[in-house]
């Protein structure tokens, strides 16, 4: 299941990959330094096979599972006009894999620039608040600069050579211009904590991209393009005695609805929802903040897709990571 934090889109959908809640502090907003640079890495390896929330372990003993295995690479741009304003801009790198295991048969590789996205973020209230916290709130525009009709080598059903389009969860793009809507907040509250919330949707309002997925089921034989959302919620605590060192608990739900917010929602795609604890810790020296986290898996759910209740058939199967692990690095300038 491609989701927005697996291109962050996914876990930029796009955006920082760490929250500004975190990576900001009242006295950074003071200080003439208005540009913040970013690198983010993502990395997830998927293998276990879901219908609904009921694992497929049969897949496992059968040694037919499909694995999926990512690597994101994010960089982003953010320029501080006010206090209050900053433009930010943000360009994924993908390097994906995959083997497949059924028709067309083949072991995928995509490696590109995946689907830039430009926006704007303002906080609600102006910095310093009274009380210590404050909300956020950005709209960007996502551009169709990722290749999404990425091809390699594999063989048909009668054993024959042929060149077939990669699956649809490791292309670097969608081929969409879509939108996002983001929020973050953040508020201090007992024993040195912040208590934290940041969430984001990507609209995709393309319907589907063109690109032949292989499949033969009716409504499946094109790529869907699909919105994306990601939800993140939890507490940081400052560590006693270690300047900057912070440790950061947490929740976070991600996934692809079955159908779009605006716009039609046919062709194929895996919908569906991992949510996941949390856990991570964050550094922040000389300007530098360094962040950690490791996401794992509590609950993961494949929906039923559009094509699925048109068929009325049973839910397909889709492969989920069992954690995820990622860095974020930003400077201050």
């Amino acid at each position: 299941m491609k989701t927005a934090a697996e291109r962050e889109a996914d876990e930029a959908a796009k955006g920082p990959a760490v929250p500004d809640d975190q990576r900001i502090t009242f006295r950074e907003v003071r200080k003439p330094q208005p540009w913040v640079i970013s690198f983010g890495y993502r990395y997830q390896p998927s293998s276990r096979h879901f219908v609904g929330t009921v694992e497929q372990t049969q897949r496992e003993v059968n040694n037919n599972q499909i694995q999926n295995i990512y690597h994101l690479m994010d960089i982003s741009v953010e320029r501080q006009m006010t206090r209050r304003l900053s433009l930010t801009a943000s360009l994924p790198i993908v390097f994906a894999y995959r083997n497949q295991l059924y028709n067309p048969v083949g072991k995928f590789q995509v490696n590109g620039i995946g689907d830039m996205t430009l926006g704007v973020r303002g906080w609600i209230f102006k910095p310093p608040t009274e009380n210590g916290g404050n909300i956020a709130v950005g709209l960007s525009l996502k551009l169709p600069t990722g290749r999404y009709n990425a091809t390699g080598a594999a063989r048909n059903s009668r054993g024959e050579s042929i060149v077939a389009t990669a699956d649809q969860s490791i292309q670097a793009g969608d081929g969409g211009t879509g939108f996002s809507l983001d929020t973050q907040a953040y508020k201090p509250i007992w024993f040195r904590s912040t208590a934290y919330l940041s969430g984001s949707y990507l609209f995709n309002p393309r319907d589907t991209n063109g690109v032949n997925t292989f499949r033969t089921r009716p409504g499946e034989t094109v790529m869907s393009v699909s919105d994306q959302y990601l939800v993140r919620g939890g507490v940081s605590r400052a560590v006693p005695g270690v300047p900057g060192l912070f440790v950061t608990f947490g929740g976070r739900m991600e996934g692809v609805p079955v159908r779009d917010l605006i716009g039609r929602s046919n062709g194929f795609r895996r919908p569906g929802y991992a949510i996941s604890a949390d856990p991570g810790f964050l550094y922040s020296r000389w300007g530098y903040v360094f962040s950690c986290n490791v996401p794992w898996a509590l609950e993961r759910n494949r929906r039923r897709s559009v094509p699925d209740i048109a068929n009325g058939i049973r839910t397909g199967d889709a492969a989920f990571a069992d954690y995820v692990f990622t860095l974020g690095l930003s400077k201050r300038f």
